[in-house]
């Protein structure tokens, strides 16, 4: 670990209260990173890292909202002033809730999802890009999903949205192709983590959120372009992609769909 906290790396991630942002702020940490972390509940993010032994020299906090861009992009531009320029920079904060079209209440839930899995990762992205491609280095990590690969009955704001993820991230990566400002896309599969406990249908691949951590940990410093975690929902995605749609179609009759927000 670097002896001089100011002339560590550093990385910026949103949604590190809890789940996948925690363990990532945990294994960057364990790499000697500094750490700015973004979160709504700033208590629980600083109780987290008093635990850790992350003092304000390691470990910077943030309160934002994604969904708000004025807050999300503050917070980056609070980031630059306080800590400087990111190395890393994930935008990780996501939300994933069941919807039914047919509802009013679910169009809304769709706007959120969308607000924060995507507008968010715009806003979150903001702040740093024109410093990255100035200073000719960084990496821009996206958090979408295998979700994004096909639409799942009762997923729609979900799936729709992690698939815009992915569509987004590449265009991003082009533009910023030959600048030195890597865009890694990374694609979970199904992690143990707070979001997913409740999931009331079977899980495939289920894996612990620290190995998850160390994996993505490893894509991002390698500036993989594009990573599926773990390796077998690599396959489960190809799968899907080429499967007739009557076929699909009949593989997903009657499965459980996702909690609705009022049934949560």
């Amino acid at each position: 670990m670097t002896s001089d906290p100011r002339s560590a790396p550093l990385v910026f991630i949103t949604g590190a209260s809890s789940g996948i942002g925690q363990a990532l702020a945990a294994r960057f940490a364990r790499a000697g990173y500094r750490l700015a972390l973004v979160a709504r509940r700033t208590d629980e993010l600083r109780a987290w890292a008093d635990a850790q032994g992350l003092d304000a020299r390691r470990c910077g906090i943030f309160g934002a909202d994604v969904a708000d861009i004025d807050s999300i992009v503050a917070a980056g531009q609070a980031c630059i002033a306080q800590m400087g320029l990111p190395d890393v920079v994930v935008a990780n904060a996501g939300i994933s809730i069941g919807m039914d079209t047919g509802e009013r209440e679910d169009v809304d839930v769709m706007a959120r999802t969308f607000a924060v899995n995507n507008t968010g990762m715009a806003a979150t992205f903001h702040p740093f890009v024109d410093g990255m491609r100035q200073r000719g280095s960084g990496r821009l990590v996206a958090v979408a999903s295998v979700a994004a690969i096909r639409g799942l009955p009762g997923h729609g704001a979900y799936c729709a949205s992690k698939a815009a993820v992915v569509a987004y991230a590449e265009s991003l990566r082009g533009e910023l192709r030959g600048s030195g400002v890597k865009v890694v896309t990374l694609v979970p599969g199904y992690v143990d983590t707070p979001l997913t406990r409740r999931n009331r249908y079977s899980m495939p691949f289920l894996m612990p959120v620290e190995a998850f951590a160390d994996r993505a940990h490893a894509a991002i410093e390698a500036g993989a372009a594009w990573r599926v975690i773990p390796w077998q929902m690599g396959w489960v995605a190809r799968l899907l992609r080429v499967l007739p749609i009557p076929l699909f179609d009949r593989l997903l009759a009657g499965r459980p769909r996702k909690h609705r927000q009022s049934e949560r």
